[in-house]
């Protein structure tokens, strides 16, 4: 019997799927892990994991429009509408109509949020450090460049099949 990496066992006549052998269904698991350890270790600092990945990217670039947010987190435009709510309602952003585009406005971090980056970060370092201890530094290595690889695989992929806009 040939088990193959989409989580299935194909025999001659059956198919039946397996979790522990699906690519998806061990990603995501491992995704809840990871949210769930970063979650206990940023709650006690005033942060959640549903505003993290949007700190990160403003902590990288500061001032950016609400839509270069959603296209770099790969969310939805109404979901990141919301998490934005939540953290200009926390203090950690402020958000000021964008200088060119009157439609748009840009998000910038509070002094809060960016004195949160360092604690944020060195806290978000050690759940990675805990998550991947079982791993030997060549393999760490491989499954992030795996990961990596197959990211940038979707987001190509996205990006050649995004409509042009020139209807």
């Amino acid at each position: 019997m040939y088990i193959n990496i989409a989580g299935y066992s194909s025999g001659a006549q059956d198919m039946k799927f397996a979790k522990q052998e699906s690519a998806g269904y061990l990603v995501n698991h491992l995704a809840r892990l990871f949210a769930r350890g970063l979650s206990t270790r940023i709650k006690p600092i005033g942060l959640t994991t549903g505003t993290f990945p949007a700190l990160l990217e403003l902590w990288e670039t500061d001032g950016l429009t609400q839509k270069e947010l959603v296209d770099r987190l790969d969310i939805e435009q109404a979901t990141m509408a919301n998490t934005l709510a939540r953290m200009e309602r926390d203090g950690l952003v402020v958000r000021k109509k964008h200088p060119s585009d009157g439609r748009a406005q840009r998000v910038f971090l509070t002094d809060r949020a960016r004195s949160l980056r360092d604690p944020a970060l060195s806290e978000a370092m050690k759940e990675n450090d805990d998550m991947l201890a079982g791993l030997t530094t060549p393999e760490r290595e491989a499954f992030i460049g795996l990961v990596q690889k197959i990211i940038l695989s979707k987001q190509k992929d996205a990006d050649r099949d995004a409509p042009s806009g020139n209807a």
